[in-house]
């Protein structure tokens, strides 16, 4: 996996391209482990601009305890994956399996963290079903 890639794409789904450090954290790990796809996608993405530095180069700025995507890391980024036109639906290489497009950071934690209640609401529930006493059957 790319991480400056990853980095760039995760911002660019924030609000304002603000995450805070756990927050960006998170989403790298969920990516990380996310499978081949993402790792090849990050790959041939960085491929296109094999001196990618997000400091150096002024794409991500540190702010308040986080990172910040800036104008220039959304060029960058726009330039690594670039979107057909209406009239121009070819995919670069024919041979290559088709990706399906990344889920934006934020919605995959904001999904992931809605998840959560479910899961223990039904752990809770079945339970609370276990442990209640048996009433006699006529």
């Amino acid at each position: 996996m790319n991480f400056q890639v990853t980095v760039l794409t995760i911002l660019v789904g924030y609000p304002d391209g603000f995450a805070s450090m756990p927050d960006l954290k998170r989403d790298m790990a969920i990516l990380a482990t996310s499978g081949p796809d993402w790792a090849a996608r990050t790959k041939r993405m960085g491929a296109r601009v094999p001196e990618l530095d997000l400091f150096s180069q002024r794409l991500v700025e540190r702010v308040n305890r986080g990172w910040r995507i800036t104008d220039k890391g959304r060029a960058v980024l726009e330039l690594m994956e670039p979107r057909p036109s209406t009239g121009q639906v070819q995919r670069e290489d024919p041979r290559a399996p088709e990706l399906p497009s990344p889920v934006p950071a934020r919605s995959l934690s904001v999904e992931l963290r809605r998840r959560e209640p479910e899961r223990l609401g039904r752990r809770r529930s079945s339970k609370s079903r276990s442990c209640a006493p048996h009433s006699p059957t006529m």
